[in-house]
């Protein structure tokens, strides 16, 4: 069963500078205007049906307008099914308040840990904070890159946020359209990361479905911070995949799903959604995001 969605670049400036940030520095720059998010919001508006917005960023908590004109909008001007990935660096005010403006509307929060700019403890202490505020219909999930040669220190964090009852998601680290090449003492500590086969639902290691239909640009997008959309984060990189700007002509899905054509999948949203014939389908509760 597909859950249509998309995810929404709200800005691209981050507060963090991980030195394996997939995103180059000259795209993590940019806060959208007023007037910008206010169209985004009437495209949103726009869409048929409900949808499930995962907004994203650089860090959406870094951008002023995220809690005061972002969220609200979302949650008072469409139906749709608000979910968010955070490297959780905001004070816990704003995320107390987060959890107030999307209680009833909120589907995952996909924390990001990145031990290069918070520890474990702290990290952990915060997502807490926020699972039990935001309600019992909503699921956090702890997300981490599997950067090479700090496996240990992963591996002691994960046990870390296992311990604290939270769900640990891995993702193996991803370069220049592929995966890194990681070494052989990195190899021989991923399989304790990483369970047997491929299944999205318990770790992305950014797949091939090269050949399987693909219902993204059709019942998935992705939607920049300036108003494109593309069909998928893979054509995008690509240059490819382009279905309008939804602040200057609009934006037209396609009729219907493809092959995909790609030898890479970089994020597990549209397997999670049932957007990949023969993969992932229903998200049950507490799925990563």
């Amino acid at each position: 069963m597909r859950k249509p969605t998309v995810e929404w670049q709200v800005c691209g400036a981050c507060n963090y500078a991980c030195s394996y940030c997939i995103q180059s520095p000259r795209h993590r720059v940019g806060f959208p205007s007023p007037a910008t998010v206010d169209g985004l919001l009437a495209f949103l508006a726009s869409l048929p049906g409900r949808w499930e917005v995962k907004m994203s960023g650089g860090e959406p908590f870094a951008y002023a307008g995220f809690l005061a004109r972002v969220v609200p909008g979302l949650v008072d001007l469409t139906p749709h099914t608000v979910s968010v990935l955070t490297n959780l660096s905001s004070p816990p005010a704003a995320l107390d308040r987060f959890a107030e403006l999307t209680r009833g509307r909120l589907g995952i929060v996909s924390a990001s840990l990145h031990l290069e700019s918070v520890t474990a403890a702290a990290f952990v202490e915060k997502a807490l904070r926020l699972r039990e505020r935001i309600g019992p219909e909503a699921s956090l999930v702890v997300n981490a890159v599997l950067v090479p040669g700090r496996l240990e220190e992963l591996l002691a964090a994960r046990e870390t946020v296992v311990e604290a009852g939270l769900r640990f998601f891995p993702q193996v680290m991803k370069v220049n359209g592929g995966v890194h090449d990681y070494s052989p003492a990195d190899r021989a500590l991923l399989a304790r990361f990483l369970g047997p086969g491929d299944d999205p639902r318990r770790e992305n290691r950014a797949p091939s479905y090269r050949g399987r239909r693909c219902w993204a640009g059709v019942d998935y997008l992705v939607l920049t911070q300036a108003g494109d959309a593309y069909g998928c984060r893979t054509a995008k990189r690509f240059g490819e995949g382009f279905l309008g700007n939804a602040l200057a002509g609009g934006v037209r899905l396609l009729d219907g799903p493809a092959p995909c054509p790609y030898e890479i999948c970089p994020c597990t949203v549209p397997a999670n959604r049932g957007m990949i014939e023969g993969v992932g389908a229903a998200r049950p509760a507490g799925e990563a995001a």
